[in-house]
């Protein structure tokens, strides 16, 4: 792939399983760029991770709401963003307690935004001005291409 930036958008409807949409080009676009497998592989699961979060948490399975994705692959990173209407997080929640959760002790929900930050280089989440559009920022960097 030539190594200018390239954009890519697509806009998903608020209904849980097109998350899989965005995974699949967060993925080909990946691929394109050079990246290794097992990289893809985490992109795809942060991008659903993200997109989920947007979906449920953003949009509240509002139907009538989409979720954008923007995908920019610059010469050396891929950088997603997942815009929802929602209004963004005033605080980021704790920490989750792996064991709590594995014995039933705790929601075993909530480990999303902990996924996303373990599986990417970058994850930034931003509140939308007045209470709108609110994104995740992810960044994943490619590695030099293994032949």
């Amino acid at each position: 792939m030539n190594r200018k930036s390239a954009n890519v958008e697509v806009r998903l409807p608020s209904r849980l399983g097109y998350e899989k949409v965005a995974m699949s080009t967060a993925a080909s676009v990946a691929k394109l760029m050079g990246f290794r497998e097992d990289r893809i592989e985490d992109l795809k699961t942060a991008v659903a991770e993200a997109c989920i979060n947007a979906i449920e948490h953003g949009n509240r399975l509002n139907e009538g709401l989409s979720v954008g994705v923007v995908l920019c692959a610059g010469e050396d990173s891929l950088e997603v963003k997942v815009i929802d209407d929602g209004k963004g997080m005033k605080t980021f929640p704790a920490k989750p307690d792996m064991d709590k959760k594995m014995h039933g002790e705790e929601d075993p929900r909530g480990m999303g935004m902990f996924l996303i930050q373990a599986l990417v280089d970058e994850a930034e989440w931003v509140a939308g001005a007045n209470g709108k559009s609110s994104y995740v920022r992810l960044v994943i960097r490619l590695d030099s291409p293994t032949d």
